[in-house]
């Protein structure tokens, strides 16, 4: 039997893809949908990912693909918009708060834009893309009592030189968010990877919660949707495999600060180094 609060929550809120097919999507889901892809140089991605949404689209499981471009050099927004998205550039959304501020910022904006009352947010990164990462992820919002924000988790594998580790991807997520939040926050010490990119929430909730900017933006809002909606308002779903592109050391070095920050922030201690900023909760705008 589970013996810590994290443990129940894990048992009764950890789901797998294949619980939720586009069929099920599609017959069960009583509210719009909208897919966000942030991109920034990923016209190698999405066109491929752009393509299966837009069959989940005819399927009736999603409403609206919507792919927010920071100013790409290599034509991504061309390819997304050819693939059959609605193509927007991140700079023109609610230019009033000046320059984008990283991915966090992206998706910020991108809420001022997006007509679904679900949203989900997928990297447009991802190699071997399949219609179970968007549906898994809605899976639970759409047909599970209670859950108003779904995390997604996988395997990502570590692949350099030919040689493939299974486990080895992910590194910030297992050497820097797991340990803190068990540390800081060990409620939410079962969620298995708290800075995936791959979210799903509802609007209400999303536009009552701060942004943070850059790499920031998974574990605060992970952190910041847990003190609204508590434990039961969240989900976790197994998406299995996921390949995307890997960093370098200091990328990742610098990622592992920005987390740190942005919890440490959270806790309301002082740090040498500032947490990201962060944008207001959508739903206190008066101009959007």
């Amino acid at each position: 039997m589970p013996n810590t609060i994290a443990e129940r929550w894990a048992q009764e809120r950890t789901f797998h893809h294949s619980l939720y097919s586009t069929a099920r999507i599609a017959s069960e889901r009583k509210q719009s949908v909208s897919v966000c892809l942030p991109a920034r140089e990923c016209a190698d991605t999405v066109g491929e990912i752009v393509g299966v949404l837009c069959g989940l689209r005819e399927a009736g499981a999603i409403d609206e693909i919507v792919v927010v471009d920071a100013s790409s050099r290599d034509g991504t927004a061309a390819v997304a918009q050819r693939a059959g998205a609605r193509v927007l550039q991140e700079a023109e959304l609610i230019g009033s708060f000046g320059p984008v501020l990283g991915k966090g910022d992206a998706m910020w904006r991108a809420l001022t834009v997006l007509e679904g009352e679900l949203v989900v947010y997928i990297d447009a990164d991802t190699r071997g893309f399949s219609e179970h990462f968007a549906v898994g992820l809605l899976g639970p919002l759409a047909c599970e009592q209670g859950v108003s924000f779904v995390k997604a988790f996988y395997r990502r594998p570590f692949e350099h030189g030919g040689i493939s580790l299974p486990d080895g991807g992910g590194r910030v997520n297992h050497l820097m968010a797991r340990p803190a939040l068990a540390v800081f926050y060990p409620e939410l010490a079962a969620v298995r990877q708290p800075l995936a990119g791959e979210v799903a929430g509802r609007r209400e909730l999303l536009e009552s919660i701060p942004f943070a900017t850059g790499y920031g933006v998974e574990i605060a809002m992970l952190i910041d949707v847990w003190r609204k909606v508590g434990l039961d308002g969240i989900a976790q779903v197994d998406l299995e495999m996921h390949h995307n592109r890997h960093q370098s050391i200091d990328a990742l070095t610098k990622m592992s600060e920005t987390v740190l920050a942005t919890i440490v922030g959270r806790l309301g201690l002082p740090a040498s180094r500032p947490a990201p900023v962060e944008r207001p909760p959508i739903g206190e705008l008066t101009v959007r």
